[in-house]
């Protein structure tokens, strides 16, 4: 989840509005942002209090660790763990992302020593929340339930 490094004014105001009008938030009682599970399962959404609607898809690098040593004892390299997680997210992504640039989202690729993930975020603005309401319900359309 994001950090927000100089929250809006409206954010408190709009905060109120979103836990009441959608229902699903992960920790409705966070300050800096708003995290959504999307219906396609590796996907979240997520508000942040400096004005960001964010789309978000990533793996943790100690789980991917995990299943794909599948329980053998060898150890995958640091270098190879990155390179199939990347692979998996390309797969993850790749579906969605033609439909998330035609919305006017940005891409951001992110990786560490814990994890890799894809962001995809736009601003937003707090002085319309029903516009913000309907484009946090054009992400829910956008992400169906994976199969």
């Amino acid at each position: 989840m994001s950090e927000s490094s100089n929250p809006s004014p409206l954010w408190p105001q709009a905060r109120t509005y979103l836990v009441k009008e959608i229902h699903g938030w992960l920790d409705i009682h966070s300050t800096d942002a708003l995290t959504l599970p999307l219906p396609d399962e590796d996907w979240l959404l997520e508000i942040t209090a400096d004005g960001k609607l964010v789309c978000m898809a990533g793996y943790d690098l100690d789980d991917m660790k995990s299943m794909l040593s599948d329980g053998t004892p060898e150890d995958l390299g640091t270098d190879e763990l990155a390179k199939q997680a990347k692979f998996y997210l390309q797969q993850t992504v790749s579906k969605h992302r033609p439909k998330l640039l035609r919305q006017g989202f940005t891409e951001r690729i992110e990786m560490n020593e814990s994890h890799v993930a894809a962001h995809y975020e736009r601003p937003v603005d707090f002085g319309k929340l029903t516009d913000l309401h309907q484009q946090i319900k054009t992400c829910l359309t956008l992400f169906p339930a994976s199969r």
